[in-house]
């Protein structure tokens, strides 16, 4: 439960709050407002979704989504990017995709920002991993260092521009390096 001026909030009664911005997550019993992201991490964002998709999605593989608020084993996050497998999209009574996701992305990417907790964030990947997450990436622009968290394995760091980063299973014939992640920061004339 949350305590919020003198008022306890359930997880049921904090997603029936409005929506803000910077969005607010419920993680272990308290809300935590998001920071807003700046350019690093809004261009890596920006950049992520677009650079999955036009693989995994085109394939129907999977479906990578930016800020979607994911809602399993007690807590409420809004992952940076949340990755789905296809044959766990949920889809309403339309066959349109859902509105509500409940339950953990099988990919979970997060993208720090310079004022955020690297261990809340490195925390959030470690739940997600533990319900049911094949695999989580912690991109760190300002290090330019990015840390693998594969489901049941250590986590492995990777630093080296040309260092090819692992994916999922289900996202077969995606590849991504360290150099590709990072070279979208740079501003050419």
């Amino acid at each position: 439960m949350v305590q919020t001026s003198n008022k306890i909030l359930t997880l049921e009664e904090f997603l029936t709050l409005p929506e803000t911005k910077p969005y607010c997550e419920y993680i272990d019993g308290k809300i935590i407002t998001k920071p807003m992201p700046q350019g690093k991490h809004s261009t890596i964002q920006g950049e992520l979704c677009p650079t999955i998709n036009s693989v995994i999605k085109v394939q129907k593989m999977g479906w990578a989504f930016p800020e979607l608020r994911c809602t399993f084993a007690g807590c409420s996050i809004v992952p940076d990017v949340a990755v789905f497998s296809w044959a766990r999209l949920p889809v309403d009574e339309n066959g349109d995709i859902a509105n509500t996701f409940s339950a953990a992305p099988d990919w979970i990417i997060e993208i720090l920002s310079p004022e955020q907790s690297h261990t809340k964030v490195t925390k959030k990947i470690l739940h997600a991993l533990n319900h049911g997450t094949q695999m989580g990436w912690l991109i760190d622009p300002d290090e330019r260092f990015i840390a693998a968290y594969p489901a049941g394995q250590q986590p492995l760091p990777f630093e080296e521009i040309e260092s090819v980063l692992p994916v999922p299973e289900f996202c077969q014939g995606l590849q991504l390096t360290v150099g590709d992640i990072f070279g979208w920061l740079k501003v050419t004339a």
